[in-house]
């Protein structure tokens, strides 16, 4: 037994998960050497759009002067929020897709289509993620919103803010170089730790598009109960997830010039 489990413990090492059970004679790597790069470019792209312009729509909105538009799109957002990716996904789907007939109803890219290296290739894959990568976008700005609003209102009290009025600096260096920079960082943190929840609405967002990604491929796997691929999946999601948060816990002294990595 325990030769067996040194045994996948180097294969797994080596990403060698094996061959697939309903692919076969497909290897579970392949499989997923597929699928990730359309995954990564969805939730990457989702991910900084909700998170940029829920941030600033957040900061605006706790500085005072608040635009117009934007005392009427919060309450939207904040309620959006609270909506699941996939039926975020499924509502913008029946609208946009099945009702208008503006975007189309599945996939990566058109069931004629060739993947090449074309601008008519690669617009007809942007008009394919556009849908799923809004379903994931609209659901989180709220919360990002919502987060750095609270943190805006926290710091106008703080010292440095009223010293940077005292100085009469300009509003605008105030908001970016002393509000913003400071209230962001825990935004930041909570990118790292909600981080698995996103990838996992992602996958989900993916099933209900018929998006080629990992979200897919996952789905064939359970019901072909094929073990070696979700093994695969799960992997790589935790391997993900963890070299993100290794990520972000590297750059954070270069945001917060107080935090030092030393060796005593």
């Amino acid at each position: 037994l325990w030769q067996q489990y040194l045994t996948y413990l180097g294969d797994t090492a080596r990403l060698d998960f094996g061959q697939s059970i309903s692919n076969y004679p497909a290897t579970v790597l392949s499989m997923l050497r597929e699928a990730v790069p359309w995954t990564v470019g969805l939730l990457l792209t989702a991910t900084l759009l909700s998170f940029l312009i829920g941030t600033l729509v957040g900061a605006l909105m706790a500085w005072g002067n608040a635009p117009w538009l934007l005392r009427v799109v919060f309450p939207a957002f904040f309620t959006l929020s609270a909506v699941p990716f996939y039926l975020m996904g499924i509502i913008l789907l029946y609208i946009f897709a099945f009702q208008f007939e503006i975007f189309p109803l599945f996939g990566g890219y058109g069931a004629q289509r060739i993947p090449e290296m074309t601008l008519s290739f690669w617009l007809d894959v942007l008009k394919h993620a556009i849908l799923p990568a809004f379903s994931i976008v609209l659901a989180q700005i709220g919360f990002w919103a919502l987060g750095m609003r609270s943190m805006m209102v926290t710091i106008q009290g703080e010292d440095y803010m009223l010293q940077a009025e005292a100085k009469g600096l300009k509003q605008p260096r105030i908001f970016f170089r002393y509000a913003m920079r400071n209230a962001i960082l825990p935004q930041i943190t909570g990118l790292a730790l909600t981080l698995g929840t996103i990838l996992s609405g992602a996958i989900l967002v993916e099933v209900v598009f018929g998006y080629p990604g990992v979200g897919t491929v996952l789905l064939k796997a359970i019901q072909g109960y094929d073990w070696f691929v979700i093994q695969g999946v799960v992997f790589m999601v935790i391997v993900t997830v963890a070299f993100t948060m290794l990520l972000i816990d590297i750059i954070y002294p270069f945001l917060d010039p107080r935090i030092t990595y030393r060796s005593e």
